[in-house]
């Protein structure tokens, strides 16, 4: 077959004799056309070549196509899996996914919200925030864009997919107290009063609430980083008991305690067990393996692309809260199977 030039529209319809609509109709997949004359269009596209216009798609459909992910750091594991899924879910819908990171930093978030109400080259916003205020939700509510929340700030103007972090903090603290531990340390309360730190803190609490014979301490911390969990455990190990769990809020905080107990010569799981929360890869090849909450990641990106996608798509209906599941991966850090 002879390949001529890169072809136009025009010439697309007078090779298969129809019209410059139907062959857009072919291309969009907005009209039924008969089946003998959808072969015909796509023959003669092959033949020319034809590449439709992304910007006139644009324009004629008010879309981009893209929607974008606003979340703290792509440095967490947890973030750069998440997306990934997120990724994969907007591919599956015909989206492609932008990333953008705010380090938390209000303003910044702030200023990636205030896009949806703008002609931004995005169709929807996916957004985990950490420091935007209810007023500063309140403001976006208003927008034009579709946003959907993720993580632990819900607001009645959005919709929002997150775990119940209480009852998956809970869940692994009473796995430690199941398997015998008693002296029981938090790590990663946050004085900011964070929402994933107090949920998670307030699980902590009631489980141990639930074990009198049982003590419970706080370590806090001023992120959730391998680091902070490092020195928070170093500062532990200087007081006067030693404890005999470790519940870290983060797997990054965990695996700086592995390595903090580690280097004073702590065994882990036999002196202190270690839990954490996230289910991050690196978890799955610590030494010892990492025990975690492991929240659905799959879930969180199919649930949440689903909504925007019913967004971008007209759905004006009320905004809906929806919970993804999780699940305690037992391993070695805390006494199971290697």
């Amino acid at each position: 077959m002879v390949r001529h030039a890169v072809g136009r529209r025009e010439d697309v319809a007078r090779l298969a004799g129809v019209s410059a609509r139907t062959v857009s109709n072919v291309v969009n997949g907005t009209v039924q056309v008969s089946p003998g004359t959808r072969e015909r269009v796509l023959a003669a596209i092959e033949q020319l070549d034809y590449r439709p216009s992304e910007v006139g798609r644009m324009l004629r459909s008010g879309r981009s196509g893209m929607v974008a992910l606003v979340v703290p750091d792509l440095d967490n594991p947890y973030f750069a899996e998440l997306a990934r899924k997120l990724g994969e879910e907007g591919r599956r819908h015909g989206y492609t996914l932008m990333i953008e990171q705010t380090a938390g930093v209000r303003e910044r978030e702030r200023e990636l919200l205030a896009r949806a109400d703008t002609k931004a080259v995005f169709d929807g916003l996916l957004v985990s925030p950490l420091a935007l205020t209810d007023g500063d939700l309140s403001r976006a509510s208003r927008t034009q864009r579709p946003v959907v929340l993720l993580g632990e700030e819900p607001h009645p103007g959005f919709d929002h997919v997150q775990i119940d972090n209480s009852v998956a903090a809970r869940d692994a603290v009473r796995h430690l107290l199941d398997t015998g531990r008693e002296r029981v340390v938090a790590v990663g309360a946050q004085r900011s009063q964070a929402s994933s730190s107090s949920l998670r803190l307030g699980g902590f609490e009631e489980a141990m609430a639930g074990a009198p014979r049982a003590s419970a301490d706080v370590a806090y911390v001023d992120s959730f980083t391998r680091r902070a969990g490092a020195e928070a455990t170093r500062r532990i190990l200087r007081g006067r008991t030693l404890p005999d769990a470790l519940f870290c809020f983060s797997d990054l905080l965990a695996l700086g305690a592995l390595r903090a107990l580690h280097d004073a010569g702590v065994s882990v799981p036999e002196q202190v067990a270690v839990v954490g929360f996230d289910d991050i890869e690196d978890g799955r090849y610590s030494t010892p393996s990492l025990t975690t909450v492991s929240p659905d990641k799959a879930a969180v990106a199919g649930y949440a692309m689903a909504a925007l996608v019913r967004r971008i798509g007209g759905d004006d209906g009320e905004p809906r809260g929806i919970l993804a599941p999780h699940r305690l991966v037992v391993r070695e850090s805390s006494g199971g199977e290697p």
